[in-house]
């Protein structure tokens, strides 16, 4: 996927989720905000899947799924959903695990838990 179709889709996943935001607004859990915004994506024409297993593989041997990725968008973006008080530094960490294990490049880590959803949008690159 080139860099600009990677682009476009972060304003697509950026739109939809202040929609979502200006919707429902803060306060509700993580997994509501996870359906409407899966729906709001794919109401954008873009191919959406939730709860995507990422396996471990440690020594080159795979362990099984040792995580779940939120959202993934068109097979190649990572959305990380939260509805926290406070964005801790180990929340970007997962995501960029999260990126290095499943080998995506991009990823957005959105906390809706937020009074403006600008404060609470975060794009991460990992080897892009």
């Amino acid at each position: 996927m080139t860099r600009e179709r990677m682009n476009e889709i972060g304003g697509i996943i950026l739109d939809a989720a202040i929609t979502v935001h200006r919707e429902l607004g803060p306060g509700l859990l993580e997994s509501a905000y996870q359906i409407a915004l899966k729906k709001e994506i794919e109401l954008r024409g873009l191919y959406v899947r939730a709860k995507v297993p990422v396996e471990l593989i440690y020594k080159d041997e795979k362990l099984g799924k040792a995580y779940e990725i939120d959202l993934l968008i068109e097979e190649e973006v990572i959305i990380e959903n939260k509805s926290v008080e406070t964005m801790h530094p180990i929340y970007t960490a997962q995501v960029i695990t999260y990126l290095k294990l499943s080998n995506k490049c991009l990823g957005y880590l959105i906390n809706f838990n937020v009074p403006l959803l600008k404060d609470g949008f975060k794009r991460i690159v990992y080897k892009f």
